[in-house]
């Protein structure tokens, strides 16, 4: 099953006082907190969860697999999460 952000912030109204609007507004400004920092090439932490962090890959050399054609695939920014120790626990 996919959790979406609606499924989150059915959950928050379920589980607290806040309204729907109030709910809303709070799932869209974690994410956009979070956005905001990655985009200052900021590591986020959230303690018992994980961390995200933007990554560079390196330019490199791919191939076309019918015609072994080479090409290069520029370096790119990516996002890596890596699990806390207590949620991998809990996942395993």
């Amino acid at each position: 099953m996919n959790v979406t952000k609606k499924d989150l912030i059915d959950s928050l109204k379920k589980n607290s006082d806040l309204d729907n609007a109030k709910a809303d507004e709070f799932v869209n400004l974690f994410f956009n907190k979070i956005k905001s920092e990655l985009q200052k090439n900021q590591l986020v932490k959230i303690s018992g969860f994980g961390t995200f962090e933007v990554i560079h890959t390196k330019q490199r050399i791919g191939r076309n697999p019918k015609t072994l054609e080479e090409y290069v695939i520029p370096s790119i920014q990516k996002v890596r999460f890596t699990l806390s120790p207590k949620l991998k626990k809990i996942i395993n």
